[in-house]
């Protein structure tokens, strides 16, 4: 390799999503020289494609918003959600840092954070509260980036309308769904789609971003700011070691192969194994069965930094019960045979609308969130089937939409035409059309309406928790999400398993050193965001539970890289060294 031209760093971060930009913001800030190479054309990983909700518990925005919390609440809530993969060290310094973290980027970058009003998960469980615990990023006019927003990566197509964002607070979306009824609603939509067509007339995109693609712009512009240069289609091909040291990496640069060597360490950030498609093979239980899955996150994640770490001694191993943070999606017709994936995250929440498995029974509270109903998928599911239906009415699809199909008046047939939406007179023609039991369905919403005119779920209690109702219609009395499946032309739509990112990843110790076959660091070789394993073990407590430990374990490393936290460095990860049950990668 002696023939390849050769750039020096202090350390290189291959990945620029919220884990990679903010290891090398914050090595940046403690002194060092940092460069971060893409493989994508674009910046910003999954993180442009997120929420842009980080769970931060106890952090300055919600001590000024005077919610009740604790450190030991957050702690029982921790040993609650992730059982037996219980990590003291790293989830104490997640609960420590974290606010730490915050505190820095919102005082030294161009990040910033508003308080969301997002129950937890699961609020309750022992520990968890019903506000507090998850902020979101502040929007962002990314015209601020200059001549680099051409790089930064687009939203999800299939989330916009027309290209215009919708805030992950639920307030912007009410005004959507209220556009017909309230004159303030009205007023507040008409104003923001003028905005919106006058950004694609002058830069042919929306320019006035929000959630994840609001984050990834921040802290782009606050690396570029830096002078850190973030080389994108330039992937990396492998990693270089000297006596058992990582000290650099060979990319693939549009002008061909170089090295960068780094004097203090490689980041690798590239966003997890979501469409590894041999690796998702052995580590999602539907896969494995020979079931459908279809991510909606970028093509890009396709478990590089998995496998560069394992090339040098590192390891990827399959552990929990739940490898990935599930999203059940729908498969939008793109025209050409392509499809585009759309996330579930708000229908299943309003009343009228249930799902059902192809034997036309419900299987699970629908209200749950996103991660949890995908579990109640898979196993229903048995595997190979991991998939389910969404039924519900002319009027409550009217109202509220069904995944891609928005509320009236926008047009429906198109999408019946094209196959996306399944139309029928009756529930038994309705259920003949999509492949599901005729009797099975009948009878399911026979029962179901029997509770639902009282506003109950007699079977699975939804809308008895905060979550639940957190995403629901508050103007549906007496239950937010609960209402009678009603008078036809009824529709239904299929889901199939997706996922926001990988849980299972490389292990590392506490500051994000990966770990070799013996649990001793790779000397020179650390893991930040999807690329490592989750604090959470396999489970979902709360909105942010990705980007939050992400940026704090990023914020971690860069410290570490720069020489800081000592005390971190001595501990180790002890969930990671747990062995029962672990499937060798």
């Amino acid at each position: 390799m002696n023939e390849l031209s050769t750039t020096e760093c202090d350390v290189l971060v291959i990945g620029s999503g919220a884990g990679g930009l903010s290891t090398a913001i914050t090595a940046r800030k403690n002194g060092l020289d940092v460069v971060v190479v893409e493989k994508e054309p674009v910046f910003g990983g999954t993180t442009a494609f997120s929420g842009g909700v980080l769970w931060i518990p106890l952090s300055s925005h919600a001590k000024k918003a005077g919610y009740a919390d604790t450190r030991e609440a957050v702690i029982r809530y921790m040993k609650a959600e992730t059982g037996r993969w219980y990590d003291a060290a790293s989830v104490e310094a997640f609960i420590d840092k974290g606010p730490e973290m915050v505190d820095f980027f919102e005082r030294e970058t161009e990040v910033r954070f508003i308080p969301t009003l997002y129950p937890d998960y699961h609020p309750d469980a022992d520990g968890g509260v019903d506000i507090g615990r998850s902020i979101l990023a502040a929007p962002y006019d990314i015209r601020g980036l200059g001549p680099d927003m051409a790089r930064l990566r687009r939203p999800l197509a299939t989330i916009t309308f027309i290209g215009m964002m919708f805030n992950s607070s639920n307030a912007d979306l009410k005004h959507f769904f209220r556009f017909t009824k309230s004159f303030t609603s009205f007023r507040y939509v008409v104003k923001r789609l003028l905005n919106h067509v006058k950004e694609l007339a002058l830069y042919r995109r929306g320019i006035n971003v929000t959630s994840g693609n609001a984050l990834a712009a921040r802290l782009a512009k606050s690396a570029l700011e830096l002078k850190i240069p973030i080389r994108t289609s330039t992937p990396a091909q492998e990693l270089i070691t000297d006596n058992g040291r990582v000290v650099g990496a060979v990319v693939k640069a549009p002008e061909g192969l170089q090295r960068i060597i780094a004097r203090k360490g490689v980041v690798l950030a590239g966003g997890g194994f979501s469409h590894d498609r041999q690796r998702i093979a052995q580590a999602y239980p539907h896969v494995r069965a020979g079931g459908e899955h279809f991510s909606p996150v970028p093509p890009g994640n396709t478990g590089d930094g998995a496998r560069m770490a394992e090339k040098v001694g590192g390891r990827v191993e399959i552990r929990f019960s739940s490898p990935a943070a599930w999203m059940p999606t729908s498969k939008v017709p793109l025209g050409n045979g392509e499809y585009g994936a759309f996330p579930h995250l708000l229908d299943r929440y309003k009343p009228g609308i249930i799902g059902v498995l192809s034997n036309g029974r419900r299987f699970t509270n629908e209200s749950n969130s996103y991660h949890d109903v995908g579990a109640a998928m898979v196993a229903a599911g048995q595997g190979a089937d991991a998939g389910m239906w969404l039924i519900c009415d002319q009027g409550t699809i009217g109202k509220y939409g069904l995944g891609y199909a928005k509320p009236a008046p926008m047009p429906l047939g198109p999408l019946v035409r094209n196959g996306y939406l399944v139309k029928g007179a009756t529930l038994r023609e309705l259920a003949q059309k999509a492949g599901i039991d005729p009797a099975g369905l009948e009878q399911t919403v026979r029962e179901y309406n029997e509770g639902a005119v009282h506003g109950e779920d007699r079977q699975f209690g939804r809308g008895t928790t905060s979550f639940n109702r957190y995403l629901a219609d508050p103007d549906n009395k007496p239950n937010p999400c609960v209402a009678p499946v009603g008078q036809g032309p009824y529709y239904a739509l299929r889901v199939v398993m997706g996922d926001l990112g990988t849980f299972d990843g490389i292990g590392t110790d506490v500051v994000g050193r990966v770990l070799d076959a013996r649990r001793k660091p790779i000397d020179g070789l650390y893991a930040v965001g999807n690329d490592r394993a989750s604090v959470m073990g396999g489970n979902y407590p709360g909105a942010g539970i990705t980007l939050g430990p992400i940026m704090t374990f990023a914020y971690i490393a860069g410290r570490h890289l720069a020489g800081l936290e000592p005390t971190l460095s001595s501990t180790t990860q002890t969930a990671t060294a747990r062995q029962a049950d672990v499937i060798p990668a």
